[in-house]
């Protein structure tokens, strides 16, 4: 007898999307198994039944890949935008499987993101309970004292939650500028910047250098290349350090 899984998982499993996003394509609708529209989330499948998002047939990925992409300004980490915005996506080239961004950057952040097609990577990665680090590194307006730096690390009240500690320093002081590097494991909706605007450093500019152990390294902007699967353990479980 086949083995029944949730169909999110198998969702992810196939490459569509991340567990949470598939999630989200079931409450709409979007997903048929054996030929009935599916809408409820403890819905099991297995290898047998006939999965179909959007009228297509899913099968699982043969090849998991993972993409390393050192993000410019100027492009939206989704797979399309609404807006008809440049995506991610537009920078990748010559790859068949159907890929998407591992969490997002904002629009104007730019560094280290990971495309895959791996939904259980992707869940590993953008769980708050995984608490994989994310290293920035932000140029902020004016200088920071002693105490605003103290509270940035020691948490910051948004939305009504304070963000979880965070490693926090100054590494180089202009005229009229500072810049920080800042590690966080959370991911919430534009935090680096939120965070230092709430101590009254607006941020300038935002990359993100490393996620992990794993870092961006001398990519260019713009520019991708495929993860080893030793580079994808640097993330997966080896992350603390």
């Amino acid at each position: 007898m086949d083995k029944k899984i949730r169909l999110q998982k198998y969702m992810a499993q196939c490459g569509i999307a991340s567990r949470r996003h598939s999630e989200e394509l079931i409450l709409a609708g979007r997903v048929k198994v054996n030929g009935e529209t599916v809408t409820q989330m403890g819905f099991q499948v297995s290898e047998q039944d006939r999965v179909e998002v959007d009228g297509k047939l899913i099968k699982k990925e043969e090849k998991l890949i993972y993409i390393m992409l050192n993000k410019p300004s100027g492009y939206v980490s989704t797979v399309s935008d609404p807006e008809g915005r440049k995506t991610v996506l537009d920078l990748i080239d010559g790859v068949n499987e159907r890929i998407y961004p591992v969490g997002r950057l904002d629009y104007d952040t730019t560094g280290l993101l990971i495309l895959t097609n791996d939904g259980n990577f992707a869940f590993e990665n953008t769980h708050p309970g995984h608490e994989v680090k994310k290293t920035y590194i932000a140029e902020v307006s004016g200088i920071p004292s002693d105490k605003a730096v103290e509270a940035l690390r020691k948490g910051i009240m948004l939305d009504g939650k304070k963000t979880a500690p965070a490693r926090v320093e100054i590494v180089d002081v202009k005229s009229e500028s500072s810049v920080l590097k800042i590690v966080i494991h959370e991911g919430r909706n534009r935090q680096v910047r939120r965070m230092c605007e709430t101590v009254g450093h607006p941020v300038l500019k935002l990359k993100r250098t490393a996620i992990g152990k794993l870092t961006l390294g001398d990519l260019k902007p713009g520019e991708w290349r495929y993860l080893s699967f030793k580079e994808v353990n640097l993330i997966r479980g080896k992350q603390n350090g």
